[in-house]
């Protein structure tokens, strides 16, 4: 097994779901909240945030990307939108949680974290969604009985790119970080891995990053998350 990985922390967004799929639609729909029934506004929110309307692509690391809910409200308000910062967060919360009953799994879930771990290791996920909107997605896709840690930007670990949530996963299944791979779509999975000591830094190319992006940062880049057995050593019997 690759550098002694004994666990797995793993982004949402871009990483266990296709995130240009997934999230288009739902991008859309945040900024015609933001733009508070002035679409020229939503419009231009959605730029703001990093997502060109007419190809449905979001740019690596902007916004939209990157970014908490809270974050991702802070951007829009300094952009022009008239809704408050509480109300907002509030408003974009509750509509990233309700879509984590779809979304577009960039493989079979479920077969995949019982394969990893059948091998001993421990799973959990970080992002920068929503804790509820986390746990709504596991429960959805049904792998909520496989994970040993969930955390938000809501969870009190802290947020991207900061390494909190490394050192808390760590802490919640009895490793030490250096023993912690960390598989994400973008520069701020990289860096959160990077702060907390993880002894593994994985990019994905399912999200909003790129091989030119994620390299430099990472020390490997997968296609997807399907692949990660046989990165880790443990593919096959």
């Amino acid at each position: 097994m690759a550098a002694r990985i004994r666990a797995v922390l793993f982004d949402k967004d871009g990483t266990l779901l296709d995130y240009h799929r997934t999230w288009g639609p739902i991008n859309r729909g945040a900024a015609a909240i933001a733009g508070a029934g002035d679409a020229d506004l939503a419009a231009r929110l959605l730029s703001v945030g990093g997502m060109d309307d007419a190809t449905g692509i979001t740019r690596a690391d902007s916004l939209l990307a990157a970014a908490n809910t809270a974050e991702i409200a802070a951007g829009w308000i300094a952009a022009g939108s008239p809704l408050g910062q509480d109300e907002l967060t509030a408003a974009l919360d509750a509509l990233f949680t309700a879509a984590a009953d779809g979304g577009f799994a960039v493989t079979d879930l479920p077969a995949l974290f019982t394969a990893l771990k059948a091998r001993g290791l421990k799973l959990g996920i970080a992002s920068s969604d929503s804790e509820g909107a986390i746990r709504r997605f596991a429960a959805h896709h049904g792998i909520d009985g496989l994970l040993d840690f969930i955390a938000g930007y809501d969870s009190g670990h802290g947020v991207k790119p900061g390494g909190g949530m490394v050192t808390a996963f760590a802490a919640a299944v009895g490793v030490p970080a250096a023993d912690v791979a960390v598989a994400g779509d973008n520069l701020h999975d990289m860096a959160m891995a990077k702060a907390g000591g993880a002894g593994l830094r994985i990019g994905v190319l399912t999200g909003t990053g790129t091989a030119a992006t994620l390299g430099p940062a990472s020390d490997m880049v997968l296609e997807s998350v399907a692949e990660l057995p046989a990165a880790l050593g443990i593919a096959g019997d």
